[in-house]
């Protein structure tokens, strides 16, 4: 950040995006009418410039180019400059990002964005360096051709934004007189079957990402079809992840992702998503296999989540930056004789030879701990070694707890908490810990008392400022991370409020003419192109969590009404998943629940009851994708919000059991071990 200067406009905003911007010499604004007003009254095209706290060749291209005076002077004199927290705006984001992989043919942060004051592109990039190297144009150059070419020739500049607006109306799904079947989840699982990594795990190549929403759509497909090549992908990815440099294994949590093919390098940076969804799909394959691992990993990532991204308040912070003094990863870079240092000789080559620290290391001369070529089995069934091994990374964290901490985006935003909180519910679900459902619990109530106004959810919090109308995104996982609390304490009061906030969410988001729901609500502000995706990015899809969402809640709830939705979206995506239905994997669970039998359980009986309690425990820690559970000690307590359930009755005062499969419901039981055989069967 720039010093000693007369701080801009983003001084007085919240985001620590904008603020690490509001000392620039650079006149910016944030997104808003003043920009667009003045851009209009002068005249002139606006650079848009978006990326977020913890990107880091968003730092670069800062410190290159907007602490520069000359560059400011070109910007300030020819353009209107705004700054956005894409975190903050991922409405804006998604339809700048859209444009530039149409442009461009990819997309990425730092966005740069040059367009009209109507805010129409008529260019696009990421990255650009002040002066043209790496066979990147430079910013300087693009900044005065530009201008000499929106001041000089503004039929070439209507040409291309008019082809923009045209583009972007495309980009909007509408419906098709097909409907997506069972055959599309099997072209899924071999579509990422070609893109696997069978020596490593993961999909694709270098950099690869840890992508968990495929991990999850392939357990289920292990479930449903037996196929042991699901698991299979899934375990390898899982062990070969744990193994690597991408997860902290001296502090724990996962980077954003890998520079190569093993997991080795990591880009540094930890985001909250990243490490939910992960926790999600550890916490399921524990469920699944019982592999001592998977909890080992999944208790670790809430350790650090505690430790390291828990605000006061009990919320969650959003990411920690890879960078530290201006250096990549150097927060969390070992050399060799450090770690005998604080270790002594024996540990220390234990520890070294299961975490591949070695003279010359494995990052520009240091140690990115690691367990790659090491026998996770031998590891594990070594009780001796790994208390060792525990107790040297204790160690080793304390003393790496003094060196220069990387920066923290401290921003709550709703979507990615209630990520965590789902994950949260679910591992105090399945690890059977109350510590971590309470965990869960309280940051659902800070959510509720802080970012919900006037009964509208809002998207983002930071130092005691609510802002934005919520996105789908929100809504969607707050409605996921309800689902979760409500299947781990059975407390109604969580049910009601999803099935509350997925009324809102298609009041709000729904497009009524082809189906599937816009990603702004229809009280939010109006941008050249209403956004509506369906593949899935770095997270889920706001329609694809959507959609798990409302078969979960029709499931749940009887209501025909949210099913309903989720029949209309399939006719809606059906080009999209054509094209290629492994882009969809998170929207392909709800195909999952939709295509394969179903089973609905009621549990009516005291919740002190043993048998109740044998019941709920077996049903909670088993993998059960397909089985939906409604669980209360009166019936009647259900009249409002699962009416079908309302009037099934308690026989001779014993726990009570109701399953309905395939639309037809069977004979009462309390006959609790019966109940149990017949839930579990497939």
């Amino acid at each position: 950040m720039t010093t000693n200067r007369k701080p801009n406009r983003l001084i007085s905003e919240k985001s620590p995006y904008l603020l690490q911007h509001a000392t620039n010499p650079v006149d910016w604004y944030p997104w808003g009418e003043a920009a667009f007003n003045k851009a209009k009254r002068e005249g002139k095209p606006i650079f848009l410039s978006i990326g977020y706290s913890t990107c880091h060749w968003c730092h670069v291209m800062a410190h290159e180019s907007f602490e520069d005076d000359e560059v400011a002077a070109l910007l300030n004199k020819h353009y209107v400059a705004i700054k956005v927290d894409r975190e903050e705006r991922p409405d804006v984001d998604a339809v700048y990002m859209k444009v530039c992989q149409m442009m461009e043919g990819h997309g990425g942060w730092p966005l740069t964005i040059f367009m009209t004051p109507d805010q129409v592109p008529f260019y696009a990039g990421t990255y650009f360096p002040k002066q043209s190297k790496y066979g990147r144009p430079g910013l300087v150059e693009a900044l005065q051709q530009l201008n000499l070419k929106y001041t000089n020739d503004p039929k070439h500049i209507t040409e291309v934004t008019n082809s923009v607006k045209q583009a972007l109306a495309k980009t909007v799904s509408s419906k098709s007189k097909q409907r997506l079947n069972n055959d599309f989840i099997h072209q899924a699982f071999h579509q990422l079957g070609r893109i696997f990594d069978f020596n490593y795990g993961g999909f694709g190549s270098a950099p690869k990402f840890p992508m968990p929403q495929n991990s999850l759509f392939l357990l289920r497909h292990y479930y449903f079809t037996d196929k042991t090549a699901a698991l299979k992908m899934v375990e390898l990815t899982l062990q070969s992840m744990a193994s690597g440099g991408i997860y902290d294994q001296i502090g724990f949590g996962f980077s954003r992702y890998s520079t190569d093919e093993k997991w080795l390098v990591p880009h540094f940076e930890k985001m909250l998503y990243d490490n939910a969804l992960l926790l999600n799909v550890f916490t399921e394959a524990y469920q699944l296999t019982d592999h001592p691992l998977y909890k080992k990993i999944g208790e670790e990532i809430i350790t650090f989540i505690r430790r390291e991204m828990t605000s006061r308040e009990a919320a969650f912070y959003s990411a920690i930056d890879a960078d530290s003094e201006g250096e990549e990863g150097k927060y969390y870079v070992w050399e060799e004789e450090e770690i005998f240092d604080i270790l002594g000789n024996s540990v220390g080559e234990i520890f070294a030879e299961v975490y591949d620290i070695t003279p010359y290391g494995n990052f520009g001369g240091k140690n990115i701990p690691n367990s790659i070529n090491v026998s996770l089995r031998k590891i594990l069934g070594d009780k001796n070694l790994l208390q060792q091994l525990e107790t040297a990374k204790e160690q080793l964290l304390k003393e790496r707890e003094k060196r220069v901490y990387p920066h923290v985006d401290d921003k709550i935003l709703t979507a990615w908490n209630s990520m965590m909180i789902a994950a949260l519910a679910k591992s105090g679900k399945v690890f059977q810990s109350e510590n971590y459902t309470m965990m869960a619990e309280k940051a659902m109530n800070f959510i509720e008392k802080n970012l919900i106004k006037q009964h509208r959810l809002k998207a983002r919090y930071r130092d005691g400022e609510t802002k934005y109308n919520a996105y789908l995104d929100d809504y969607a996982h707050m409605i996921i991370a309800y689902l979760e609390l409500y299947e781990t304490t059975f407390s109604l009061y969580y049910l009601s409020q999803a099935r509350k906030f997925s009324e809102q969410m298609i009041d709000l988001f729904w497009d009524e003419q082809d189906g599937g729901f816009f990603f702004s609500g229809k009280d939010s502000e109006e941008l050249i192109s209403r956004d509506k995706e369906i593949y899935d990015g770095a997270i889920p899809s706001g329609n694809s969590v959507a959609a798990v969402a409302l078969v979960r809640m029709g499931s749940l709830t009887g209501e025909m009404y949210f099913l309903d939705k989720v029949e209309t979206m399939y006719y809606t995506f059906y080009d999209d998943i054509n094209r290629q239905a492994s882009a969809a994997p998170y929207f392909m669970q709800s195909l999952q629940l939709t295509e394969n039998a179903t089973k609905e359980v009621v549990v009516i009986g005291n919740k002190n009851d043993p048998a109740r309690i044998k019941l709920l425990n077996i049903l909670q820690t088993t993998f059960l994708p397909n089985v939906s559970v409604l669980v209360t000690e009166r019936s009647e307590d259900l009249i409002t919000i699962a009416p079908f359930a309302a009037e099934y009755r308690q026989l001779e005062d014993k726990t009570t059991v109701y399953v309905c499969e395939n639309f037809s419901c069977q004979q009462p039981t309390t006959d609790i071990d019966k109940a149990i055989e017949k839930i579990i069967e497939k």
